[in-house]
């Protein structure tokens, strides 16, 4: 198992990184910035073509990080409804449906082609899961799931691939169909963070969002950041850390440093006073 370190501040740079960065001024223009957000959806449907269900690995390691996801029910019996936000080809919520049968889960992806590679799964069921197709900073969510009867949305990795400016409508629609007293499992890409560093000149988009090769698009958290943008969709903070961690990459025989921010943010069970 790799090691890894929760601390409360970000990550030191070397001088070398901080050059690098520092030399990193020239901004994509703007009209590159409004196709790549007009494309968006298109560019992560043709990044599923290309990689089916190969790219990521299924993610049994929630239920490690997130102990919410046993030990928010009342009693063993009791069925979960967890909405997993940004499903992808679903290596989050079949482990889940494996591991859980009192578990029920709604999932929803921005791409079409990652909804039918999760409903083609031989453990989807639409006994357990719900799957549908969703634009999460424009689609109400409300038309797929009821208001206020999710008990846990997960949002893994995810919120990074959203324009900054449309973060906080992700963050309100999510809010409208968890359960007062329900819980946002949040885990993404830290502020400086290995993948950040390697963006070549070109890649920039906004401060410490940046576009990869295939016009996909990572932006890169600081706690203070997410925190304010939980607090401005009444959402409160539970836990917000760094998680660091060191991995090995054999093909280039380098040791590069990780960086995620794992949070969990819960919907007052009162409303809050404006």
């Amino acid at each position: 198992m790799k090691s890894f370190t929760k601390t409360s501040t970000s990550r030191v740079l070397t001088p070398e990184e901080l050059d690098r960065l520092n030399d990193e001024r020239c901004l994509v223009s703007e009209f590159k910035r409004a196709k790549l957000e007009r494309e968006a959806q298109k560019n992560w449907d043709l990044f599923y073509k290309r990689n089916t269900t190969n790219f990521f690995k299924d993610r049994y390691w929630t239920t490690r990080e997130f102990d919410e996801l046993r030990t928010c029910r009342k009693l063993e019996s009791q069925r979960l409804v967890l909405l997993e936000a940004g499903c992808g080809v679903g290596n989050c919520i079949f482990p889940l449906l494996e591991d859980d049968l009192n578990i029920f889960v709604y999932a929803c992806d921005f791409s079409p082609r990652a909804v039918e590679f999760v409903k083609y799964n031989p453990l989807y069921s639409p006994e357990r899961c719900s799957a549908f197709q969703c634009d999460l900073t424009e689609d109400d969510l409300r038309e797929n799931v009821p208001e206020n009867s999710v008990d846990v949305v997960t949002l893994i990795f995810v919120l990074s691939a959203v324009h900054p400016d449309k973060m906080k409508l992700v963050l309100q629609n999510i809010s409208r169909v968890l359960k007062p007293g329900g819980i946002v499992l949040f885990r993404d890409y830290g502020l400086y963070d290995h993948a950040m560093l390697r963006f070549k000149a070109g890649s920039k988009l906004g401060e410490n969002f940046y576009v990869r090769q295939d016009g996909t698009r990572s932006y890169f958290f600081s706690k203070e950041f997410l925190a304010l943008l939980f607090e401005e969709a009444n959402l409160q903070s539970v836990a917000n850390d760094y998680v660091l961690r060191e991995t090995v990459n054999k093909k280039e025989g380098l040791c590069v440093p990780r960086v995620f921010l794992q949070s969990k943010f819960t919907k007052p069970s009162q409303p809050q006073s404006s």
